[in-house]
């Protein structure tokens, strides 16, 4: 009975070291593996976005709501010019909805989507995160329409410009949504073969839920 007690007891301490070791390896593992990242928004809010924007402002905030409380999220404003709106924890449900409700209004007077100047900044942005320590992401929601020609996106020259911010940020990645589809699929043909499937994402307003799976991966979740 005794060493049937003591062999008992070995066992029970055995599977104990056994679990505690899983557990601090699960642990380690997943340090590892985390990344904060830091995703810069930049929402269209002219006259000729105005229609989807209640669509699209909603769509910010439940992507927010999937990020890590220790992320960071910056908004850039797109109208006739371009400027960060907010900056802080994406958790800030109500930071985040005053400063969409009070800057994200049209510009009656716009000429033009200054989306070219919008991008280099969200890339200024994202070099300077990246320096904090953070992965890196642009979110592109609105139509990617501009009436100016100086204000639109240089397909031409965009894609070596991205290359060029991938020597210090080789994770960043981009994800275009509720732009028409010729305009996705011109985002696609221009910028994937610089980032490539996995950290370019596009979707339409039909299937934009289904993108966050793919961003998050992107972003090293």
């Amino acid at each position: 009975m005794n060493k049937r007690l003591i062999t008992i007891g070995f066992l029970i301490i055995g599977l104990a070291i056994v679990a505690k070791l899983a557990c601090t390896v699960g642990k380690n593992i997943k340090v590892d593996d985390f990344h904060k990242a830091a995703v810069i928004f930049v929402l269209d809010s002219s006259t000729s976005n105005q229609k989807m924007l209640p669509e699209e402002i909603k769509y910010v905030k439940s992507l927010c709501a999937i990020l890590d409380p220790e992320d960071s999220i910056k908004i850039l404003k797109v109208d006739s010019s371009s400027y960060l709106i907010y900056e802080g924890s994406p958790g800030d449900a109500s930071g985040i909805s005053k400063a969409i409700t009070t800057y994200a209004k049209s510009d009656q007077n716009s000429q033009g989507t200054a989306y070219s100047q919008a991008i280099k900044k969200a890339v200024d942005h994202c070099l300077t995160m990246k320096k904090e320590g953070f992965n890196t992401a642009i979110v592109v929601v609105g139509n990617l329409e501009s009436s100016s020609s100086y204000t639109a996106i240089n397909w031409d020259t965009l894609p070596n410009n991205i290359k060029k911010a991938q020597q210090y940020i080789p994770e960043l990645a981009m994800m275009f949504v509720y732009a028409p589809p010729e305009k996705l699929d011109l985002a696609k043909t221009k910028l994937n073969p610089v980032l490539g499937e996995t950290k370019l994402i596009i979707a339409n307003s039909a299937n934009v839920d289904k993108a966050n799976r793919r961003f998050l991966t992107a972003i090293g979740r």
